[in-house]
């Protein structure tokens, strides 16, 4: 396990720790014997990964706001931190269209203010933003986007995260370039190694938010109602959350030791796990039935929302041609181990052991290599 010998006794900044994605982080860096401090809100629903595992006992935790940069400026100071992974966000795009200057704030404020306090930092040496498919002006194409394509995200939270990205190539450029005065990065010699990574959609155990498939499949499921799909029919890259997670820590790792390996990266999976979401919802409802012998219906109720994209995939190219990156875990392995930890969570069972296993599982399966 190369990658936990490098991350052993590192110093790694998590924004958004206590979240889904930054909850699985932490455990997988726990392991590893990573030193992780982690900066966010409290955990944004009830239940949460992060309390269930108790991971504030396992990182140095810290809530905060990264609206609050004197805040935030006071904990790079005190952890002086080798590593940042920017993960805190407003994520979901029906919240962007009912508080758009909150999710603003957070996903582009918060973005200048975590390089802000990189910038002043004397420690850091590799940063990735955590950003999103969505990133990308969605044309409908039938192909997927590459990293050159245009930004240019449609509801309010894709374009904070098209935001996001600009801010970081203008932090890049200016301050993290021994040629400052030019804009164009292939001209630039970077000092630090900084990398955005716009990943699909992602799913596994510990997700509780709103308005999203697989935490609406659960909950319709746990109280024996019939699951609510408003977009069957939008076609998304699915993955497990483990998935974009490896290629993080694979690329801190990477751009850590040279820095010729920053970018902008995609990562999602292979074209067959480019699912409509009505066949996600058919592989969640005939694995939920395979663990407990129950299956699950759904009701078709398009047309009940506000616009989302209805195709979207990505051309993940270069970081298999650049760091020789494969997915580990196809959609119906990623679907099996989704329904084995809601299926541990639901009957009260050992959730820590589970995740331990999962992690695990997918090292061995090259999910790190």
């Amino acid at each position: 396990m190369q990658w936990f010998d490098f991350y052993k006794g590192k110093k790694v900044l998590i924004t958004g720790h206590t979240g889904f994605k930054g909850g699985w982080m932490c455990s997988m860096l726990h392991k590893a014997g990573a030193q992780v401090t982690g900066y966010a809100l409290k955990p944004p629903t009830s239940p949460s990964l992060f309390d269930l595992c108790s991971l504030g006992d396992k990182v140095y935790s810290v809530e905060g706001d990264v609206r609050d940069l004197p805040h935030l400026h006071r904990v790079f100071e005190e952890t002086k931190p080798e590593i940042v992974i920017h993960m805190a966000a407003q994520p979901l795009v029906r919240e962007s269209y009912q508080n758009p200057v909150y999710t603003y704030e957070v996903n582009v404020m918060g973005t200048v203010n975590v390089l802000e306090c990189v910038r002043q930092s004397n420690s850091v040496r590799s940063v990735i933003n955590v950003t999103t498919d969505k990133v990308y002006r969605n044309k409908e194409w039938c192909w997927g986007y590459r990293e050159e394509d245009e930004l240019n995200g449609y509801d309010p939270y894709s374009n904070s995260k098209s935001c996001s990205e600009l801010v970081t190539d203008s932090y890049k450029a200016s301050f993290f370039s021994r040629d400052t005065e030019s804009a164009a990065e292939s001209f630039a010699e970077f000092t630090l190694g900084v990398s955005t990574v716009r990943a699909g959609n992602v799913i596994g155990g510990g997700d509780f938010a709103k308005d999203r498939i697989i935490p609406d499949c659960v909950r319709a499921v746990s109280r024996g109602e019939e699951i609510i799909v408003r977009n069957p029919y939008s076609v998304r890259p699915y993955q497990h959350v483990l998935e974009p997670l490896a290629v993080y820590l694979m690329l801190a790792k990477e751009q850590y030791e040279d820095v010729k390996f920053a970018g902008h990266y995609n990562v999602g999976p292979d074209e067959s796990d480019c699912l409509t979401t009505g066949n996600l919802v058919d592989l969640f409802c005939c694995k939920w039935m395979q663990q407990t012998g129950k299956k699950p219906l759904w009701i078709d109720q398009s047309g009940h929302g506000p616009h989302e994209a209805g195709f979207l995939k990505l051309d993940c190219s270069k970081l298999k041609s650049v760091l020789g990156w494969k997915s580990a875990w196809n959609i119906e392995k990623a679907m099996e181990k989704l329904v084995e930890w809601y299926h541990v969570y639901l009957s009260c069972g050992k959730i820590e052991e589970c995740m331990e296993k999962q992690i695990a599982e997918f090292l061995a399966a090259g999910g790190m290599e």
